[in-house]
């Protein structure tokens, strides 16, 4: 099969990194990241859009796309430094769910037993689903924890009588041991929903939630450590997910379900720094960015920037591992933006 590319729209690679193709493995051997694409939103419950957010993560950034950002804080440059490279998007039909996250989910599988840490563009957050499990196919059922940025839980049930869809891809994950209900943290929840019968259901499962409003009244960096302990206990991998509403639709319009009251563009990019530094990722994924109600392209360039801060940190901790492999990840005592070399 050719590469398909980009499925809506010209073809491009992520700022410019090399083009792969799955079913060329040679063509991304040895690679240390796969960037994949996941157009899909055939699982919304409110607003379309998000088929387009691969092609808006791809495209949107005013330098060129010439396979260099060299980081100012950490001091790396993670697009020369990692070998990464674009497979394109997976082809995901919106009118077929179960043959489109089945491709996807192989897609990833591929990436993870090859030894590429697979990143994904979505696409609404039903493709979180496909992704973790693809990934603990090859870290080990229940052996993966996730660390799910969002507004929302999306531990339901059924959405609209369905199994599949953007507020049910945590619930089927536990469901189906791939990833455990007790290494489970969600941050940044907030809003009206779920209701009782969820949240009961979450509680047996021994989910953590973060809410914004303990994240308001600890505080942010507190909130991950905590977390950071959980995830880490048990589990030889961690899958990162990131939802656009987690931040405040007020500095990331452009997704189906705004929801105010969340994060700063900023906390979501320091965090997500610092969990690439700090922990084993073994997949990322960031979703729900719909183009169709972005202004400015404001969301489309905090979701890029949240895979160059995910990239950035995973080649800072190569690079410290490589220099000092007895050295932890991070030295507690120092400064984050001290932490060059």
């Amino acid at each position: 099969m050719a590469r398909l590319g980009n499925m809506y729209g010209p073809d491009a690679t992520f700022l410019g990194v090399p083009p792969a193709e799955l079913d060329d493995p040679p063509s991304w051997a040895g690679t240390d990241v796969l960037i994949i694409g996941a157009p899909f939103d055939g699982g919304t419950s409110h607003r379309p859009g998000a088929r387009f957010g691969p092609q808006a993560i791809r495209f949107t950034d005013y330098l060129p796309h010439d396979g260099s950002r060299p980081h100012l804080a950490l001091g790396v440059d993670p697009l020369a430094e990692l070998r990464i490279a674009d497979a394109g998007d997976v082809e995901m039909p919106s009118g077929d769910t179960e043959l489109s996250l089945r491709r996807l989910e192989e897609a990833v599988q591929r990436a993870s037993e090859a030894g590429a840490i697979p990143v994904i563009l979505g696409g609404d957050h039903t493709v979180t689903f496909p992704d973790a499990t693809g990934v603990a196919r090859h870290v080990g059922w229940g052996r993966l924890s996730l660390i799910h940025f969002d507004a929302h839980a999306d531990t339901g049930d059924t959405q609209f009588g369905s199994l599949y869809g953007h507020g049910t891809p945590m619930r089927r994950l536990i469901e189906s041991g791939a990833v455990r209900g007790d290494r489970f943290l969600q941050i940044g929840l907030r809003g009206y929903w779920p209701e009782p019968e969820t949240l009961a259901w979450m509680a047996e499962q021994n989910m953590r939630s973060y809410e914004m409003t303990e994240v308001v009244t600890r505080g942010l960096d507190e909130c991950l450590t905590e977390a950071f302990s959980i995830a880490t206990d048990e589990c030889d991998g961690v899958f990162l997910s990131v939802d656009v509403d987690v931040v405040d639709p007020g500095m990331a319009p452009g997704t189906g379900t705004p929801e105010p009251g969340g994060l700063t563009g900023r906390q979501l990019l320091d965090a997500v720094r610092r969990i690439a530094m700090e922990l084993p990722l073994a997949g990322v994924d960031v979703v729900e960015v719909a183009p169709p109600y972005d202004h400015a392209e404001i969301t489309a360039f905090l979701a890029g920037r949240v895979v160059l801060e995910a990239l950035s940190g995973i080649a800072w901790r190569r690079r410290r591992a490589a220099a000092d492999p007895a050295r932890p990840a991070r030295d507690p005592s120092s400064p984050l933006l001290e932490g060059r070399g």
